[in-house]
């Protein structure tokens, strides 16, 4: 058993396998290797997805991995596969479906167990080691599932094989194209409403995770509809966000989730793709209420970016780690007499103001937030710039701590997001700096990951993935046109253009003209090519697509690639339609794709240049904005100004700043 008899992650890219190397585990990476040998052996195979920064996937590895006695039966029993979700979304999302199509609760780690020739059987999450929390004990778990698979081997083929095909049905199935109109997408965003917290904000419950899907659903529903409801959830959600702890009021950035319900206590690990988003609605809720609080959230949080997250090489990094000296949160938090340290006579003033205490707001410390202040964002804002200061003197202390580790390698979806939302702030700012900023990241990036055949879905510090997903393609696309908008370089556009020809030739199901298989087509370790259809933290694969080339189809005029983007829709509709959540994404694209609406700015001159700068503080989700300087065109734009445009109509040209405003806040 030479392939299994040891550890073979020492080869990995992933920072999260790197720090699996030296478990007594005989781990693999995913590869055909590793498979081939469970098919060979006749073993089952038992896959650990988890991820940098995620908590319970380093307790797990502590109490188990990292235990001889488990590590022996674990090797004696199972050909043991570790996954790093962000480097294989689709081997992640293959084995959630199965957990949950297993009527298991999901998260991670993710526990499971599969045929020797790949097909889930058994699943779960976090095992102790040891039977705690009304939990077995992992110890237990292996040899009894092992067990069964050999005493039950034909009874558990059967119904793999069962769970198989249904997976095929709702990961990869086929169906006819459906229609959808606008009412389609109103009548989600009145669902949407109805599992809003009016307390709290956000989706009812407990953990709060920010769920930029669904926070984009209910904008859209103000700038479509004009409902006032959808517009104030929207705002209470991102001021209570931006009061909240999970907001880090020390050194900026945005926390995964909250653990309680009232946005208090973080699961302190922090995301780039969370923070990304985040800077996006900030943008729009500054642009509808003016209020500094979301001006300094958003320059806040670049800052946060600049300083941690970008890599030598380019690029911004993963993760932070939730942990740091193996204790979640040690980081972030603060006892009172720390505070009072560090801030002498300044101490008393902001402890009142950011909850500080004696006896502490989480487990005998203290987490700084302005919750308190949540009914009066301006004063917020106002004590925010009022203590810049102590801030600043607790951040200097606080970076003399044990910082907690950082997932280094650089996904491209992930960086589409924070290249596009940087692009955009600079745009509806102004700023040069945060402008450049993007242009610097994505050049860097397409350097590293964008090749003759593909763009790369992960850059490890030294060499890009052979392989790419469909969602990098759509994510690059979004920043390639926030680019295009934000500096007028016609690169920008034609990037997006072949970016777009890639993503058909290497993952378009031209058999079915369906949609775009998550994987690239001539994928050799899949278990199957699968749809991307359900958002997480961020829309699915299939409503950035659908969303990304709608808007690069209005830009161009393209009408080969807008009747694709509408087969794209229906297919996608009769697909999503039949599921119960995960759907904001396709209908925030749909949207999009509805409306169709693009800006024309024509000409040059200080007042188309006033016109253009009014647009800039107007943004819109599903607008793409385009500058014409070259002057009038007789056929469509025949004078100087402003043309709003759906499908081939335009509008007359706005020719004054009360013109424009008017025009986008009415449309057609």
């Amino acid at each position: 058993m030479s392939v299994i008899a040891e550890n073979r992650l020492a080869a990995s890219a992933s920072p999260y396998l790197l720090q699996h190397k030296d478990n007594p585990v005989h781990w693999q990476p995913w590869d055909e290797a590793s498979l081939a040998a469970a098919r060979e052996y006749d073993m089952p195979i038992l896959v650990s997805v988890g991820y940098a920064a995620c908590h319970w996937c380093h307790v797990m590895a502590h109490e188990s991995f990292e235990d001889a006695e488990v590590a022996a039966l674990m090797n004696r029993l199972y050909v043991n596969i570790k996954v790093d979700r962000e480097e294989r979304p689709d081997i992640d999302q293959y084995c959630m479906a199965a957990l949950t199509a297993m009527g298991e609760q999901g998260g991670w780690p993710l526990t499971m167990v599969l045929t020797p020739d790949g097909k889930p059987f058994w699943g779960g999450t976090y095992f102790p080691r040891e039977p705690r929390y009304g939990r077995p004990g992992f110890r237990n778990v292996l040899v009894q599932v092992e067990a069964a698979f050999r005493q039950r081997r034909n009874d558990i083929e059967m119904n793999a094989q069962r769970l198989r095909n249904h997976l095929k049905e709702q990961l990869a199935g086929d169906t006819e194209p459906a229609a959808i109109t606008m009412d389609t997408v109103r009548g989600f965003s009145r669902q949407v409403a109805k599992m809003y917290d009016p307390e709290a904000g956000g989706l009812a419950g407990a953990p709060k995770f920010p769920n930029a899907p669904f926070l984009e659903t209910l904008w859209r529903a103000w700038l479509r509809d004009g409902d006032v409801d959808a517009r104030d959830r929207f705002l209470e959600t991102l001021t209570a966000i931006s009061l909240g702890g999970i907001y880090d009021h020390v050194g900026g950035g945005l926390a995964r989730y909250a653990v309680d319900g009232k946005w208090l206590v973080p699961h302190f690990e922090k995301m780039l793709y969370d923070n990304a988003h985040f800077i996006r609605h900030c943008i729009w809720a500054h642009a509808e209420t003016g209020s500094d609080l979301f001006r300094l959230r958003i320059e806040e949080t670049i800052a946060w970016l600049i300083e941690d997250m970008i890599m030598p090489t380019g690029g911004f990094a993963a993760s932070l780690d939730a942990d740091s000296e193996g204790e979640e949160g040690k980081y972030y938090v603060w006892s009172r007499e720390e505070v009072e340290a560090v801030l002498g006579t300044d101490a008393p003033e902001f402890a009142r103001i950011y909850d500080i205490s004696p006896e502490g707001n989480w487990e005998g410390r203290n987490i700084p937030n302005l919750s308190g202040l949540g009914r009066d964002p301006g004063r917020a804002a106002s004590e925010v710039l009022r203590h810049a200061e102590s801030r600043a003197r607790l951040l200097k202390f606080r970076q003399s701590r044990v910082p907690p580790g950082r997932d280094t390698k650089v996904l491209a979806d992930w960086n589409g997001y924070a290249i596009r939302a940087i692009a955009e702030a600079g745009r509806y700012f102004g700023s040069e700096s945060w402008t450049s900023l993007a242009a610097d990241q994505y050049r860097h990036l397409m350097t590293i990951l964008h090749g003759e055949h593909r763009l790369a879905h992960v850059f490890d510090g030294e060499k890009a993935s052979d392989f790419g997903f469909a969602i990098d393609y759509a994510a690059m696309i979004g920043a390639a046109l926030a680019l295009n908008e934000a500096t007028g370089s016609p690169d920008y556009m034609e990037d997006a253009r072949i970016l777009s020809e890639k993503l058909r030739r290497n993952h378009f199901d031209s058999e079915s003209c369906a949609g775009f298989w998550m994987q690239e087509r001539d994928r050799n370790d899949i278990p199957m090519l699968t749809w991307n259809d359900l958002d997480e933290a961020s829309p699915s694969a299939t409503a950035q697509a659908i969303d990304a080339l709608s808007r690069l189809a209005t830009a161009t005029d393209d009408s080969s690639l807008a009747s694709l983007v509408d087969g794209l829709t229906a297919s996608a509709a009769s697909r999503i339609l039949k599921t119960r959540f995960g759907q904001a994404g396709f209908f925030n694209a749909t949207d999009t794709v509805l409306a169709a609406r693009k800006l024309v700015v024509v000409g040059t001159g200080p007042e188309v240049d006033s016109l253009w700068r009014s647009a800039c503080r107007h943004p819109h989700p599903g607008r793409i904005d385009v500058r014409l300087p070259n002057g009038p065109d007789a056929r469509r734009y025949p004078a100087d100004g402003a043309y709003l445009c759906a499908g081939m109509q335009c509008t007359p040209p706005a020719t004054t700043d009360d013109e424009l405003k008017g025009l986008l806040r009415e449309g057609f």
